[in-house]
C-alpha cells in the first residue's frame, strides 16, 4: 500500500517502513506524528484520489532525526568589473520513518451502506 502526502508545500509518495526527508518540523526526535493531508491512497489496482484529500485517511510517522542538507553554492559576478561574490545555503530537514497507512473509513462506510440497503 502506498500514499501521497502533503508536507512542507511538497508532495511525497510514501510506503510503510520507508524513510524520507521532509521540510523541518518543530517536533522532538522520537515523537510520533500523523499526516491528515493524504492526497492519494493506492493498493495494487485500486487507487483512491482525494478531492483534495482522501476522507478519513491518515499516514503515521516517527521522527528519526533532524539535520541540514548539503550546501548549495551560489556565485554572483559582474562581467568585466572583477567582482565576484560567493554565497551558500544549507536547508534544514527532518528525517521521518513511515510507520503506518490507514485507508479512509469513508470507503468502508459506503460498502456497509450498500449492504444495509439490500
Amino acid at each position: 500500500m502506498y500514499a501521497v502526502i502533503k508536507s512542507g508545500g511538497k508532495q511525497h509518495r510514501v510506503q510503510e517502513g520507508e524513510t524520507l526527508k521532509v521540510e523541518k518540523l518543530d517536533l522532538e526526535t522520537g515523537s510520533v506524528l500523523d499526516f491528515d493531508e493524504v492526497l492519494m491512497v493506492g493498493e495494487g489496482d485500486q487507487v483512491k484520489i482525494g478531492e483534495p484529500f482522501v476522507a478519513g485517511s491518515k499516514v503515521s510517522a516517527e521522527i528519526v532525526s533532524h539535520g541540514r542538507a548539503d550546501k548549495v553554492n551560489i556565485i554572483k559576478f559582474r562581467r568585466r568589473k572583477h567582482h565576484l561574490k560567493h554565497m551558500g545555503h544549507r536547508q534544514w530537514f527532518t528525517e521521518i520513518k513511515i510507520t503506518g497507512i490507514k485507508f479512509g473509513t469513508a470507503t468502508r462506510k459506503k460498502k456497509a451502506e450498500a449492504e444495509s440497503e439490500d
